[in-house]
């Protein structure tokens, strides 16, 4: 992985700041994902002009039409972080198990065109691009289900969101693809809190880079609990030992969801940090898998 060294950096440092004598779990890092046979997708489609504008496809080798899982990868809403090859694993573990991924890739804050509106705008037009590729790749668009960790989560909800946008909003668009129901992993959805929160582990300050400044409230169409309620079921899985994340963020936006009419479920799970939300074969990952099965249950 290209952004390896990187990742890395920030695992340890957050586990060297987190880890006691007394703890009685050590969470994985990435290196430990990254040491594992990479699986490899199916397919990659482009969306835009841009390389990280595009889309790997996971396709099932069972006959379609296929349940198709919608994954926005993390790492702190910057390409030098993360990009969709973080989530190879999960995805080639969901396409073993028979559903199709559509794991999107866009601009991060530290890109040319990333920030507002381009890294929103980026996953939108990768979400409404399933349409025009359903058909070539036999995918069945009737429940789709959008799975995001970190940084993802953030914008897996927000994507969700994306007809309750103000008529204003730079980011509105007619149509977009409506997404049944939403797993965040260790998710970041309310941006206000992340920016006066230094202890998460993406810090305050790319919070700005994301929204922009040059707007009256740049929150209003960017922050998932400014969008609420969404209308659909939302399931928030966090790690206890999660040392990038706080807790407490998915506890406020459960609670916050909650008020606002929504059906959010916040799903704790014991001696898991931050990396195995996303990690097959972890507790956490099992505990997301079954939240899809029972979301295309439903």
């Amino acid at each position: 992985m290209a952004r390896a060294p990187r990742l890395i950096a920030l695992a340890a440092a957050a586990l060297a700041a987190a880890c006691t004598p007394a703890m009685p779990h050590t969470p994985l890092t990435w290196a430990d994902l990254a040491a594992r046979p990479r699986p490899v997708a199916d397919a990659t489609i482009a969306y835009g002009d841009d390389a990280m504008q595009k889309v790997d496809v996971w396709l099932p080798s069972a006959k379609g039409p296929h349940r198709t899982v919608l994954m926005v990868h993390g790492g702190c809403w910057q390409t030098e972080i993360a990009d969709r090859r973080l989530m190879d694993w999960a995805a080639g573990d969901l396409r073993d198990a028979g559903y199709a991924v559509w794991n999107i890739d866009y601009r991060g804050v530290d890109r040319a065109g990333g920030g507002y509106p381009g890294t929103f705008a980026d996953a939108a037009a990768a979400t409404d691009a399933l349409r025009s590729n359903a058909a070539r790749f036999d995918l069945d668009l009737s429940t789709v289900v959008a799975v995001g960790h970190s940084a993802g989560g953030h914008l897996a909800l927000w994507l969700a969101a994306r007809a309750r946008l103000p008529a204003d909003s730079a980011l509105r668009t007619p149509d977009p693809l409506p997404i049944a129901h939403v797993i965040s992993l260790g998710g970041l959805p309310d941006l206000e809190d992340t920016a006066r929160s230094p202890e998460n582990g993406c810090g305050t300050e790319v919070v700005a880079k994301l929204i922009g400044t040059t707007r009256a409230d740049p929150y209003a169409d960017t922050s998932v609990p400014r969008l609420l309620p969404l209308g659909l079921p939302q399931d928030l899985v966090n790690g206890r030992a999660d040392r990038i994340i706080p807790f407490r963020m998915g506890e406020s936006y459960v609670a916050a969801a909650r008020a606002a009419g929504d059906r959010a479920t916040l799903h704790a799970v014991a001696d898991t940090g931050h990396v195995e939300l996303v990690t097959p074969g972890t507790a956490a990952w099992a505990e997301t898998k079954r939240l899809i099965a029972r979301a295309f249950a439903r």
